[in-house]
Parts: structure tokens; sequence; C-alpha cells
């Protein structure tokens, strides 16, 4: 076996879950098992699953995976949310004692954890402890996340079907506005990058065709600028789609919905976004508010919240599909084949628009190249203060699997 010590492999979920993400945890076991874990002469013994990430780990509520049957894993694999449950948890040097004396305890020494930006910034933190303390844990990060920020990667599972879903939620909400006309705000996820808000543009088909303005992080948001283009739209079509990020900023950084929402935070000290309607509900006032139509009756304002119906919805794209599960086998692989630690990154070798395939390779980066990191939307993607590029827009479409076709009259 080449370098490889002797003890247990452990897998975790952690941060919101996604359609996808259990093909991760599917993918990390086959990876395994495909290099001889399990098997009496394997130095790998047994492949065990966290229940709710290092939560679980250090309470002692681990299941065993090693001999889960193929049709089983097919199952899981294809099941949205995360098998295995989540956490947010964020340790510190004490937590990690306890996670320390949970991996001796269980003869842990191959660590996988499934996440975003803050979920490989755990797993930097356990690595860099171990090393500390001289105990010989080997860490590997599996990409996750919708909001498609880590960077070196050029896109993360997770998001493809995330886009997917607010593509065809736009699309079918379009129609809805085209059929009773006014004002309809979609408030969708991104703390702090655009990715998601700006897939809803895949939505349209003609040139009339929502979302019409379409409200970035990236951008700083001008109150004034927005109800300007708000009533030239609604102006010219007598109706008007709008999609905003939760995460959009004024000049000074500061978050519009933040300032809005009362709310509590995670372990992370994020507020709770997601989980309110409010900037979606104050936008919705003030547009009524401001808007003065020739006919002098205010306009018809309605607003949504996606909230976490983005993330896993049951129609995951193939393409997401297929790069999760194989993100999850090329980490068990990595540990198997001698490597210490390390992250995945899905890195596209072929752009799938100008006649070119949409091709993808997997590559280990170092864990600090991602922990707690946060990647931006490309300024080329953006199109002046209120709506995406055809850059952007070539970018995605392949991400996401065919799009439904609709009739007209």
């Amino acid at each position: 076996m080449a370098n490889l010590i002797e003890g247990n492999a452990v897998i975790g979920q952690s941060g919101g879950p996604t359609a996808v993400i259990n093909q991760s945890l599917v993918g990390v076991v086959e990876g395994l098992m495909a290099e001889g874990a399990g098997q009496p002469a394997n130095p790998i013994k047994r492949i065990l699953g966290m229940r709710h990430g290092v939560r679980g780990l250090t309470h002692d509520q681990l299941i065993d995976l090693t001999d889960k049957d193929q049709h089983t894993l097919n199952a899981v694999a294809r099941t949205p949310s995360a098998g295995l449950g989540s956490t947010r948890d964020k340790p510190d040097a004490e937590y990690c004692k306890r996670i320390f004396h949970a991996c001796e305890k269980n003869s842990i020494r191959y660590f996988f954890y499934i996440g975003g930006n803050d979920s490989s910034d755990t797993c930097r933190i356990v690595n860099e402890l171990a090393n500390e303390a001289g105990y010989e844990l080997r860490c590997f990060h599996v990409p996750k996340t919708v909001d498609n920020d880590l960077p070196i990667n050029d896109h993360t599972p997770g998001f493809p079907s995330a886009a997917r879903y607010v593509a065809t939620a736009f699309m079918a909400d379009s129609l809805d506005n085209a059929s009773i006309p006014g004002i309809k705000i979609n408030v969708v996820m991104g703390r702090h990058a655009g990715f998601l808000t700006a897939a809803a543009a895949l939505a349209r088909r003609e040139l009339e065709d929502g979302p019409h303005v379409v409200c970035l992080p990236e951008v700083p948001f001008d109150l004034n600028k927005f109800v300007d283009r708000v009533a030239e739209v609604y102006d010219r079509l007598g109706r008007c789609q709008i999609a905003v990020s939760e995460g959009i900023q004024d000049r000074d950084g500061q978050p519009i919905g933040a300032m809005l929402i009362q709310g509590e935070a995670d372990a992370h000290g994020n507020v709770q976004l997601s989980g309110s309607g409010a900037l979606g509900d104050q936008l919705s006032l003030i547009l009524k508010e401001r808007l003065k139509p020739a006919s002098g009756k205010p306009p018809r304002v309605r607003a949504d919240t996606f909230g976490y119906l983005q993330r896993c919805w049951p129609d995951a794209s193939p393409v997401d599909a297929e790069e999760a599960r194989r993100s999850g086998r090329y980490a068990g692989v990595l540990a198997a084949s001698g490597d210490v630690d390390g992250s995945v990154a899905i890195l596209r070798t072929g752009k799938g628009y100008d006649g070119e395939d949409y091709r993808s390779e997997l590559e280990r980066i170092e864990l600090t190249d991602v922990a707690a990191k946060t990647k931006h939307m490309d300024p080329g993607y953006i199109l002046g203060d209120f709506d995406v590029s055809q850059h952007f827009i070539d970018y995605c479409k392949p991400l996401v699997g065919e799009l439904p076709v609709f009739g007209r009259l």
C-alpha cells in the first residue's frame, strides 16, 4: 500500500444540504472501496459516517458504511439533502480536542468533510491541530455550495442544480407575471456572490421574458437607480420581473437585507437572510410608494423569497450529479494513494459553447486555497447595474442541463 497508515475513515457533511451532496458522500465511499478499503489486508479498515458532521463525531453518533450494498448507495446518491445529516458547527481549539479524542477512540486516520468555504476551514483547522498534537490524521475537503463561491473551482457541486431550479422557477414565474401583469420580486440565495441570482437570466427565451432586472451583491445597490429601472421596464411592458440576491449591499458594503432583518446569527456570525421575507417585502413597499403610473393607480407588486427550496429540489442537473459523485471518488482515491490532505477542485477543460463540448477535470489543491475564502462573480459576467452578460450565460448554460420549452400564442 502507498504509504498508508492503519485505521478507519470517516465522512461528514457540513453546511447547507444540496440536491447532489449525497452523490459526493457515495463517491467517497466508492473511491475508498475501489482501493480496497474494508478488505482484510487493507490498512483502511472501516468507512464510517458522522451523523450531523463533527457534532455527531464528538457524540459517538457514527454509522458503518463499509458494507452498504450498491443498490442502497445508488438510491442514497440520487436523494437530495444530507443523508448523514449536517451541521454548521465551527470547531475552535477546544472543540477540536473533542474531535481528536473521538478519532483516537474510533481509530480514525482518514477524515473527509463535504461542504463549502466554512466547511473547508473546519477541515483545515482539524488538520492543523492534529499536526500540532502529533496525531496523524489525513484530512480531505470535498467541495459543495450552491453559492458557487469557492476559489480556483470553475464551479462547485450543488450550484448547477440550484441554478437549474432558479432558472425553471423564473421561467414559470415570468409566464405567471405575463398572464396577470404586475411587478414581481424574487429573492434568491447568495450572501456574497451573485452566481445563483444571475442564473435567473437563463429563464429568458424571448426579448420580453424576465427577469427584467437582476440585482447582484457584486454591484452596489442604489435604491433610486433601482426604482428608476423598474419604472422604465413597467412603463414599457406593463409588468416587471425582478431577481434580487439576498446579499445585495450598499456602496459601503452594508448588506441591505441585514439592515432590515433583526434576526439571529449562525455559528459563523451570518445573519439568517434566507429565512425571512423582509427584503422582498420592503422593496415591494418602496416600489408601491414611489412608482406613479399614468393611470394614478399604484402597481400590483408581489414578492417571494425562494429560501431553502433552492438547495434540494429533486431535479438535479445531470452534470452536477456526475461531477459531485466524481469529486467524492477522487477524494477517496487521493487518500488511498497516500496523499495526506487537500481539497478537490473542478476545472473546466471544455467550454461547452462556441461549438466546443463541455468537459471538466479534477485537481487536488491545498486546503488553504479555499478555507474561509470567497470567490465573487467575474466583472465580465456583469452587465451594467442590473443585468448579466452573455459571457455569464455561456458559462452557466452547460452546467444546468436542458431547460423546458413552452408554447406561445
